[in-house]
């Protein structure tokens, strides 16, 4: 009799284990399984979620007004940060108080709720001439642009050129609105001569 109990007693262990480790195993399954789902889940967070060739948008003000127009070859927009990458952009200014800003670049990024354009490779940005002010040429390497705000900015080398004046520099702050800009760092300016009355 004894020999029966404690024959129970050394199976009712054995199959108690065996329900833990299988217990156990089924968990763990469980928690590798997951965590595989939820690493492929990130792995495709950060795909675009639509693709757009040949492209044009336009941004209106706060009155409602045409702003600006921003076009590209193909624009990736990507969910996970609400971005868009575009190449080859082509952002042309509508205000009507100063004359129309066009800029150039091979890649833009657009984020911060379309308020901030970062343009990168080739920038160059043209203010055509006007009866009141000459042509505004500026070449640099990459530009952060607040559209709704008239501004620009950049920390890298730039090229302007007013006529035939030319100035550089390392930085550059622009205000469209108030048609101001600052060079920054050491630069150089190039002034013709004044031709002689």
């Amino acid at each position: 009799m004894r020999k029966r109990t404690a024959h129970r007693w050394q199976l009712t262990l054995i199959m108690m284990a065996g329900v833990f480790v299988a217990v156990g195993s089924f968990w763990l399954v469980q928690v590798v399984n997951q965590a595989g789902e939820e690493a492929q889940a990130d792995k495709f967070r950060d795909e675009p979620d639509y693709i757009i060739d040949r492209f044009s948008t336009v941004r209106m003000n706060k009155n409602g007004q045409p702003a600006y127009i921003i076009s590209g070859d193909k624009l990736t927009h990507r969910p996970l940060d609400d971005s868009s990458l575009i190449d080859k952009p082509f952002v042309h200014g509508l205000a009507t108080e100063q004359p129309p800003m066009n800029i150039h670049a091979q890649t833009a990024v657009v984020d911060q709720g379309n308020t901030r354009v970062t343009l990168n490779g080739n920038v160059d940005v043209v203010r055509p001439a006007t009866r009141q002010a000459q042509e505004l040429r500026l070449k640099t390497s990459t530009l952060t642009v607040y559209p709704d705000e008239e501004r620009m900015e950049t920390d890298a080398p730039v090229e302007m050129l007013v006529g035939t004046s030319t100035a550089t520099g390392t930085g550059m702050k622009a205000n469209n609105a108030t048609r101001q800009i600052a060079l920054g760092g050491r630069g150089t300016i190039t002034m013709p001569p004044r031709a002689a009355h």
